[in-house]
Formats: structure tokens, sequence, C-alpha cells
């Protein structure tokens, strides 16, 4: 291949790193006005009433809106169509948007907003999952869900778990937390809304164009070729824009209103409060297992902190539980999940959308049943890892698994296993799977996940895709499949992206899936095109099809230019387009949408640190890191992924935490929410493992998401070899450390963690037959 696999630069780079990139807060057509939104400053409140009479009289005010202007519900899923983007009856957190206002300046609809007068009944706050599963004081957060503050209850069971544990030689059980965390891009959410000719057009800093033109369209009460959603040029997102969000919805009806260009942009602080990060989640497992450290059964119980909305919260409930058996063969697993309504800012999806927390739990978990057994951790966990070509025992598919190969990578890079034994200094290991896209669709329905056109004009070639490039290079994926089936540089390629009125659809910037998705429809489109463009130059050469050579920007004897001439005057307009639709591998029962995907990335990660048993602080030394992706498109960019999601992982692994105090974040502000910065970002040594999935694009796989998981749980696993103390929760601060370290001198438990479990109403498990031992695991026809 002559582009695929070189380690070219984004197509986008030189116009983000000089400026000329266009964000959403950069536009300012003429006339705009400036919308600012007033929310509540109570976690749990009845609207008695709103008075805006005051902020309508202020010069410069042009409209003023509430909830009664909104009625209309909205969000991400189906079954939690539970948001209004203004609400007037009932405040669930503190940053509930309630009132909007568009003035000629910000200031003037800030000093608006605050001559609002909003008369409060003032409700019993829940803050916490064991609050919320207790009976209310006053009133129930939301009307669903139940009994108290559950939004929802989860209980699977598959094959004979009561059986796997009577034959198992050892049967552990821990139980650990992991604290909610925000994503914190560089870029804060902004959106600018035109009205011109019964027409709304809207400008987002957003992951899903797709999904809140749908949702514009049932809010607004508008036919969708009434509405345009363009995605602006992404300053990072991370599943933090992958909701539709109030003020996308404000800006457009404020813009109906006044006929003028309306803009919204958030303050870091709402940032904060708008959220849909990291879901808190309280986890306790139970494993059994034979002499040799193979897994006989396993039972995994969540409980999700979820905040006052749905969101993707039923998505992220099963996602706690469906990929541990995509890692580890579990002939029986029970898994049982539970989310809860508190009275916070609604979580979902950040990168791993529910998979770091139970990883880090299982992760960990499997270390201690090795050491209780006396075998070596990276042994035992080998010993239970997929194979290729295998279905789990939920009945999700394994393709390619390159495992083996990414750990064999790390172990001899590390120096693991002959490793310095010391005190104060330690290396752990920890191994994680991912998606490469979600194997269905939000909205179930037959169509392609993902669409891709192409235009050839006189030598000209024009991409159209609905996906949005967040910084992830979905962009240079995109212009390399092209260009490398054209015989192109990636620079050749022109891309028109993430606009519902120009572009075919594309789902969305999420779980892993435009490599897969989006790229394997550029593939059958270019090669479309490839076809007429070679069947035209070989008519001409007097030749067969198959004689004529496609690359270096040429087509057989004639230039791109010339081949295209002659394609389009033998068929006219030169336009292909290709399409991709998931396999149905989805397993016979209720809940089985979430966890399949077309294929899975893998990752193994090494950790060396110093932790200072004085102070309790780690510094971490050096990562390695090895990822199957597949097949790399662009090694420079996965590259850039890898130590991105490593990045990330320890943020959260040692100072990131969504916490709260009376209703208020402990610091909303990227002053006092601590993130890591250049300095405190250790060597990161990478490795990129090749497995060359069957069905990916040249069989590639995903990179964005799954290098984040094996992060948090291989430092904790460092911290106990360099301490012998279990930090059973994230973040490890120093002040966990030296918990620990205290109760490990007084003879107690040498761990900080959380004490126990809560009970919870799980309903009775639905029980599934495991897939049939003849099944064809590598087909990817319908079950």
């Amino acid at each position: 291949m002559k582009v695929v696999g070189k380690p070219l630069p984004k197509v986008d780079a030189s116009a983000k790193v000089t400026g000329r990139a266009i964000y959403a807060d950069d536009m300012l057509p003429p006339r705009t006005l400036h919308c600012r939104i007033l929310r509540s400053p109570h976690p749990h409140a009845r609207i008695l009433s709103i008075d805006t009479s005051a902020a309508r009289r202020i010069p410069g005010v042009l409209a003023v809106i509430t909830g009664a202007d909104l009625p209309v519900k909205f969000g991400i899923l189906p079954v939690t169509q539970d948001e209004r983007a203004l609400e007037h009856e009932k405040v669930r957190y503190v940053g509930d948007p309630i009132a909007a206002v568009a003035a000629t300046d910000e200031e003037i609809a800030a000093a608006a907003c605050d001559a609002i007068a909003v008369e409060y009944d003032v409700l019993e706050p829940v803050m916490s999952i064991d609050a919320a599963l207790r009976e209310p004081k006053d009133e129930r957060i939301q009307d669903y869900g139940g009994p108290n503050n559950i939004h929802k209850l989860v209980a699977l069971e598959f094959g004979d778990v009561e059986g796997g544990f009577a034959h198992a030689e050892t049967i552990r059980e821990d139980v650990f937390f992991y604290q909610g965390n925000t994503h914190l891009p560089m870029e804060q959410h902004s959106a600018i809304a035109t009205y011109l000719d019964g027409k709304v057009t809207l400008w987002s800093s957003t992951q899903v164009v797709h999904y809140v033109h749908r949702a514009l369209s049932k809010v607004l009460e508008l036919p969708m070729n009434r509405i345009r959603v363009i995605g602006a040029a992404h300053g990072g997102g991370f599943g933090g824009k992958t909701d539709p969000f109030a003020h996308e919805i404000i800006v457009c009806k404020l813009a109906m209103l006044t006929g003028r260009p309306v803009k919204c942009t958030l303050t870091r602080e709402e940032v904060f409060y708008a959220h849909r990060g990291r879901h808190p989640v309280l986890m306790w497992v139970r494993t059994g297992v034979a002499k040799d450290g193979r897994i006989t059964a396993m039972h995994f119980r969540t409980a999700l902190d979820g905040g006052a909305y749905g969101s993707y919260g039923v998505a992220s409930t099963f996602y706690t539980g469906a990929l541990q058996t995509v890692t580890y063969d579990i002939p029986a697993y029970r898994f049982e999940g539970c989310r809860v309504f508190t009275n916070k800012p609604p979580c979902g999806p950040k990168r791993g959308h529910g998979t770091p927390q139970p990883r880090f739990a299982l992760e960990l978990h499997l270390e201690k049943i090795a050491r209780d057994l006396g075998l070596d951790p990276v042994e035992l966990k080998r010993r239970n890892f997929v194979q290729p070509n295998t279905r789990t025992v939920n009945w999700l598919r394994v393709t390619s698994c390159g495992l083996d190969e990414c750990v064999d990578r790390v172990m001899q890079a590390s120096g693991y296993a002959t490793r310095e034994k010391r005190i104060g200094h330690g290396m752990g290991f920890a191994v994680s799977t991912y998606l490469s896209g979600a194997g269905t669709a939000i909205y179930w329905n037959d169509m392609p996940h993902s669409e891709v056109q192409i235009k050839v004009d006189r030598g000209g070639v024009t991409a159209y895709c609905g996906a949005m490039d967040i910084g992830q290079g979905s962009d240079s994926v995109l212009a390399t499949i092209v260009a490398e089936e054209l015989g192109l540089q990636p620079a050749d390629v022109r891309l028109v992206t993430a606009d519902t009125d120009t572009t075919p659809i594309d789902l969305g910037s999420y779980s892993s899936r435009v490599t897969f998705m989006a790229g394997n429809a550029a593939v059958e489109a270019a090669r479309k095109m490839r076809a007429m463009l070679v069947e035209a130059t070989a008519a001409k050469m007097g030749c067969e099809a198959s004689a004529v050579e496609v690359g270096d920007g040429r087509i057989g004897d004639f230039s791109f230019e010339e081949a295209s001439v002659l394609a389009e005057a033998r068929f006219g307009t030169l336009t292909s387009a290709g399409s991709y639709t998931p396999p149905r591998i989805a397993g016979p029962y209720k809940g089985s949408g979430v966890g399949p995907s077309p294929a899975y990335s893998y990752s193994a990660c090494v950790v060396d640190l110093d932790a200072d048993e004085r102070t309790g602080l780690v510094s971490v030394n050096k990562i390695w890191i090895a990822h199957d992706v597949g097949r790399a498109i662009n090694p420079l960019l996965v590259e850039g992924q890898v130590e991105g999601s490593v990045y990330m992982g320890l943020g959260e692994a040692l100072m990131e935490e969504q916490t709260f105090r009376k209703g208020l974040h402990k610091w909303p502000s990227m002053l006092e929410y601590k993130s890591p910065t250049f300095l405190d970002m250790p060597e990161v040594q990478t490795f990129i493992v090749e497995t060359v999935d069957p069905e990916g694009p040249y069989g590639a796989k995903e990179a964005g998401q799954g290098p984040l998981l094996p992060v948090p749980p291989a430092l904790c696993s460092a911290v106990y070899d360099a301490l012998g103390v279990w930090i059973d929760e994230i973040p490890v601060t120093p002040e966990k450390v030296l918990e620990a370290l205290r109760r490990k001198s007084k003879g107690e438990p040498a761990r900080y963690g959380p004490p126990m479990f809560p009970p919870i109403p799980y309903p009775p498990p639905i029980k599934v037959e495991p897939p049939p031992k003849d099944l064809d695991h590598a087909s990817a026809a319908a079950i």
C-alpha cells in the first residue's frame, strides 16, 4: 500500500496550528445576538413561578424564553426522553437551565438573567448512591424508574454460575469504587444558529450532528428538512459532546423568535455542570477459579451514580457488565447492574464509556486471586485470555485478538519479570479490550450506520461523509482510504463532513466507530470510483482492466486528471457511494444490543512508579503500552491516540474527581480541578500490534479509547508492588495511600476502599443459554 500505514501529518493539522480553523465560538455573523442561560442554584426544587418582566425591560434585550416556550422533552436514547431545554416545573441539579436571554452583548444578557425572579420550593437533595436507594424524604427525582430513585435494574445470567462456583478451588470477593470525573476538553461547548426563509441552521461543537438534528426536529416541532446542522471545527469532546444539549436547542429557538443569529458559548463552570462524564461506580466482584487459576464462574455487580437525567445511562449500565467476557474466557457469568438518579449533573459517556470502571475492578480482583493462589498475576490472566474467532458466554463475537502479542511486547520492553524489588518502587500490569463501534444504532433500524459519497470532477476528488472529526483524525482516515484506492495522496482529497444538508448520514463520533464504519463505507465508495476510472482508461489503452496500474497520481498511462476526463466522457458525472451496516451478531436476549461490535481492540500496559511511604505521593516514571489496532491506517495518529488515552487514564487514576458539597461542584474550574500537565506526563513507549481484522477497513480496528482502560489498574497494581497496600478506589490520592499504610501498620487489612456493597433489589436474573459449540464463530451472518 502507498499511503495506508504511513505516518503522514493530519490533513487538518496546518489549519489548526496556524489558527485558521473556524470553531463555533469564532463565528460572528452580522447582527449576532448573544445568549446567556439562567441556571438553578438549587440541586432539587419545585419551580413555583418565573418572572421575566424586569429582564425584558433592559435595553438591548431582544428575547427572553422559559420552559413554556420549549415544553417538548428530549434525550439521546429513545427510552430516556426526560430533559427539557428549559425547565419550568422542577430543577434536579445545580445548573439545570431555567430561562434564556438573547441580547446585543453578553454583559447585557447576563444582567438580564440576574433580573429574572424565580420562586422555588426547595426539596431535599439526593447526593449519593446509598441515599438514592433509600426512600426519599420529599419526592423522587424523576417520575419513572424505581423503586425510590433507581433508574435502571439489570440482571443477566449466562451458563451454570452456581455449578461453576461449586467446582472452584478458590472463591474470592472484592469491592471497588471508581470516582466520577469529567472530560475537560480544551474547547467549551458552543453553538450559533440562524433562521432564514423558514429554515434553521445550527453550527455546533458536537460529536453527533445526526442526533442533534433529530432532537431539534422533535423539540422545535419542525420537519428535519427545515433544519440544517453543521459540525464546526472541534476542540475536543471525549464523549462530552455526544448528547443533544439545551444550549443548542435554545439558540435555535431564539433565532426563530428574533430573526437574527444567536450564539451561546458555555463558560468553563457551565461545562462542568453540563458534564455527561464518567459515572461514579461501586462494584462487587465474586470469582471462582480452579487450582491452576482458570476461571470457573464470575458474579459481577455494579451500582452507578447517574446524576439527574437518563442521558446514555441505560447503555452505560449494561456496559459495566458486558465486556468482561471479551478479555477473559469466563464459562459462567452473572451480571447485576443498577443505575440511580441523584441531584447532580447527569453522567454519560466518557472515553471508554462504561468500561474503565469494571476494568479497574476486574484487573485488580484477578491480581489478588493470583496472589492468594501463589501464582504470577500475569500468568493467571494469560491462562484465561479469550482466543480469536470465538463466541463469549454472553454471545459476543471475537474476531481478531492480539492480547498475547500485546503482553509479550510490554513484558519484554519493561523487564517486568526481572524488575527491581525495593520498598517505594513498583511495577504494575493490566490488560483491556474495547469496541470498534457499537454494533447496534441508538434508534434501531435497518439503515446503514455510515455512508460516504465521492465526486470526481476534472481531476478534483471530493469525499462527503457525515462523520465528525473531533481531533481523533477521522478526516485524515477518510482522506487516506480514498487516496489509497485512487492512487493519490491524502492532501489531494477534499473533504466535506458533518453537514446534514450536504453529506450522507453518519451516526457520529462515539464508541470508536468512525475508522471501522465510515472507513468501510469509504473503501466501498472509493473502489467503485476506481473501477470507473480504470475501465475508461483500459478502453483508451486497448487493454484489460486488470492490466491497468493505479498509483503515484496515475491511472495506467494517464495522469489522474486525464483519466478523470476519460471517465467523465464515458460515464457522465462521476459519483460513487458506499455504506456500512454492522453485522447482526447480538445474542437472543433482551439487553444484547449493548456490547456487540464488529471487532474488539486489545491493550496491555505496564506502569513503573515510585511511591513515597512518608508523604503518600506517587510519581510515575514510565509507561509501556501495546495496542492491537488491527492495522494502523496512520501509525502517527494511532500513537497520538494511544498516548492521549494514557494521559487521560493517568489523570483519572491519580487526581481527577467530580465531587460535590451541598449540591455544588467542589472545583468547577481548570485551576482547581486537577488534571495532569506536561510536567506530570511520564515517558510513554507505545507498541502498535497489527492483527489485521477480517472485517475492518484494510484490517483496522479502534485506537482512540481502549488504551485508557488498563492504565488505572496497572497503576494501582504498581502501588501495591511498591508499598504492599491496595488502593481499591480511584483516584489514588496521597491521603488514601497514607491511610492504607496506617491500617497496615496496625495489623488491619492493608487497603483503602469501600467497606461494602449496599443491598440492592435486583430482579431475578434472565437466564441465557451460552451459544452452541457448533456456531460459526467467524461468520458475520445474522444468528
